[in-house]
């Protein structure tokens, strides 16, 4: 499994903001804001910010789940809760 965040800030910003934050997981730069389209985390290329939505893709690419309404308290738990659903290898 890998998990990535994407923003829309140079890759010099993001990496700053990664150490800062002690953040674990990758940070991608979505300057040209195609994969937040794509996604829906924003409505165009001329987003000034993105919205917070999560996206679960299997190893081809392919939507397994999203969450478009990520609320911050309650989000980790529930997309945890899910994977755990979707790769229970103990089958």
């Amino acid at each position: 499994m890998r998990i990535v965040g994407v923003g829309f800030q140079d890759p010099a910003t993001n990496d700053a903001w990664v150490i800062d934050q002690e953040y674990q997981y990758e940070i991608w730069t979505d300057e040209d804001r195609v994969l937040s389209v794509t996604y829906g985390a924003a409505q165009n290329a001329n987003a000034f910010f993105p919205q917070r939505v999560t996206a679960l893709l299997d190893a081809d690419g392919s939507l397994l789940l999203e969450y478009p309404n990520v609320v911050i308290d309650v989000h980790p738990p529930q997309v945890l809760s899910d994977c755990e659903l979707l790769f229970d290898t103990t089958n």
